[in-house]
């Protein structure tokens, strides 16, 4: 019997590295511009058209490449970067295991034109699928420019694999940000589709974060700086006000390479627990230093995940330093009651008051210092299409006057009432409590939505419900039915990352159909001169970033056209929340418009918007049980 293992040619072993390596044009852009970094380039440049999908171009003022070198390359395994096996175990280089480049021409079509600073003429190349099509001498700048064309255009199925233009270029602009974080000194720029969209000088890594992020966050960073034996930590961490309820301004960067470690976030958010709102993000770029020997960087083919040989140590290392810088710079969690935006509407008369009973009829000092003897407090009352669910100020609010009571009877070890006329005044406390009719519907935990039918009862779902309906509502509005918009008084400007400024770019004439009225202002800086009347308008930054998460989390995980998704996210957006009271009328109201839909069943994410109870089954429920 003949042999039956066979050394795999080139072309193929190169394609299955490929798999592993370059999972899409960020991973290229990624490899290319850390190999310009470990050439010494001081100017960088990425160049983009259609998302990377037709072109990826890295051109830099590197050391470049003398003629064999750039034909060594691109074989498998060549590198520059180490050369013994200790050579791993101090690797400072952002490569070092020679697979990028050759995986690149695997994949694509690479034109690569080189020169070193002491060569009079440099090198080009073109090679196609690991074959060399071209090489000769040419005149060019020192330093090298790589140009890669066509992805996978011979692996249809990985280029049909790929996302849709917002969601790749989304991924290359995280790439970018992400080595242009860790190296401020060095200038970065990146053109897509002949936009200029990062113009970075170069500077400290204030200046960078500023540049990269906003001017907003100029007065919002809190420097860290610590230093121990094995281990310095540095960088910036963002203020409590700068948190945002969406992912990606957290960045960890060890020996200059950024890391994805779960484990080193947990150690930050921990000191923002009682400074942030559940379910928001701090800010923080930080950067680790440490002896390489006590790292493992190559345990993914990314790069990005690495191994600390005592990780506690790390993590209670960063808990430390950030806790603190929170507390060097006053970024407490205080209650000061002569300025907490919660008590600013207390006024000497109103319609309701506050009362705060101690032993008697006296209310304890310290309140009564704070408050005054005749103070009365008016609250707004809110509707279920209120903003009191979204809005900060408000949450701020109840959270406050919750930290009043819990000190309050810390204090006095004594309970605290909050009384009103309501439950004085015999006709408002009726209204409040109608005698029910058996079709007055009931909410249930501020959640469901109970009503009473023929053969029993219905329960709904009141998010999925709302979904439901505005879902339809805002696919009616891409067929000739635009959505009306509530114009503001005063336009309100809001800044964007520069990834959520190119997928606002890109659905703008959608997102004008459901009633925004946005305008670009230049960069990453847009105008909201309108808002859909749906929304309540107060709070334009977050609701816009809020839609623009809402749709990338739909492109990540569903094949949603555009109008689709826009529909779905808005919905997502724009519904009342579990948790959130309704008046009555807003209730049937609910009812009516969700058995009005055309598929009233279930909401746009697939889960279920009511469920029906009949007496039948609830008689059972009440069958005694035999002794």
């Amino acid at each position: 019997m003949s042999d039956i293992i066979n050394l795999l040619p080139d072309v193929i072993a190169n394609q299955i590295a490929a798999g592993e390596v370059i999972q899409r044009p960020a991973s290229a852009v990624k490899e290319m511009m850390e190999n310009a970094i470990d050439a010494g380039a001081t100017s960088i440049q990425l160049i983009v058209k259609d998302a990377g999908k037709a072109l990826v171009q890295v051109i830099d003022n590197g050391k470049g490449m003398s003629p064999t070198d750039a034909r060594m390359c691109f074989e498998r395994h060549a590198t520059s970067k180490i050369k013994t096996i200790d050579d791993l175990f101090a690797i400072r280089t952002m490569g070092f295991r020679g697979e990028a480049l050759a995986s690149i021409a695997a994949v694509a079509q690479v034109e690569l034109r080189t020169r070193r600073q002491q060569d009079e003429l440099g090198t080009h190349l073109r090679i196609e699928g690991s074959e060399v099509i071209e090489q000769e001498a040419c005149q060019c700048q020192p330093g090298t420019s790589i140009c890669l064309k066509n992805l996978f255009f011979n692996v249809p199925a990985r280029r049909n694999f790929l996302k849709s233009n917002p969601v790749e270029m989304k991924h290359i602009i995280e790439e970018f940000q992400r080595i242009a974080l860790s190296y401020p000194q060095i200038f970065f720029s990146l053109h897509h589709n002949d936009h200029e969209l990062f113009h970075l000088k170069a500077g400290n890594l204030r200046q960078r974060i500023v540049a990269m992020l906003g001017n907003q966050y100029n007065e919002k960073l809190v420097p860290v700086e610590e230093q121990v034996d094995f281990m310095r930590i540095y960088g910036f961490i963002g203020k409590p006000d700068s948190a945002k309820r969406t992912r990606g301004e957290q960045y960890f960067f060890v020996n200059n390479r950024f890391v994805k470690n779960a484990y080193l976030n947990h150690a930050v958010f921990t000191n923002y627990e009682d400074l942030i709102p559940v379910g928001c993000f701090p800010l923080f770029v930080l950067f680790i230093e440490i002896d390489p020997a006590r790292i493992d960087i190559n345990v993914h083919p990314t790069k990005q995940e690495i191994k600390f040989d005592d990780e506690k140590s790390v993590y209670g290392f960063i808990r430390v330093s950030v806790r603190h810088a929170l507390g060097k710079y006053s970024v407490t969690p205080t209650l000061d009651f002569e300025q907490e935006q919660s008590l600013n509407y207390i006024q000497a008369k109103g319609d309701h008051s506050v009362v705060f009973p101690s032993q008697g009829n006296e209310s304890p000092a310290w309140i009564t210092r704070q408050l005054g003897d005749h103070a009365e407090a008016k609250p707004r009352q809110y509707s279920g299409h209120d903003s009191f669910a979204t809005g900060p100020s408000n949450r701020n609010n109840l959270k406050n006057w919750t930290q009043l009571y819990d000190i309050a009877i810390e204090r006095d070890g004594k309970s605290m009432t909050i009384s009103s006329d309501f439950s004085r005044n015999e006709q408002l406390g009726e209204m409040a409590a109608p005698e029910r009719s058996e079709r007055v519907p009931v909410q249930v935990h501020s959640r469901y939505i109970l009503s009473s039918i023929r053969s029993g009862f219905i329960l709904i779902d009141q998010q999925a419900a709302h979904e439901r309906i505005l879902y339809e509502r805002f696919l009616k509005a891409f067929n000739n039915k635009p959505q009306a918009s509530q114009q503001l008084l005063f336009p309100q400007h809001i800044s964007c990352s520069a990834s959520d400024a190119e997928v606002l770019r890109e659905i703008m004439p959608e997102i004008h159909l459901l009633g925004f009225d946005i305008q670009e202002f230049g960069n990453n800086d847009f105008v909201v001169h309108g808002m859909p009347a749906d929304i309540l308008s107060g709070n334009e930054q977050e609701i816009v970033e809020r839609l623009l998460q809402n749709y990338h989390d739909n492109l990540s995980v569903l094949k949603l056209d555009k109008r689709d998704n826009l529909a779905r996210s808005m919905a997502q957006q724009a519904a009342i929340k579990n948790g959130q009271a309704l008046q009555i009328k807003e209730m049937e109201t609910l009812i009516d418009e969700l058995f009005a839909c055309e598929q009233p069943y279930i909401a746009p994410n697939g889960k279920l918007t009511f469920s029906t109870f009949d007496l039948a089954e609830l008689e059972k429920r009440f069958i005694p049980k035999t002794i």
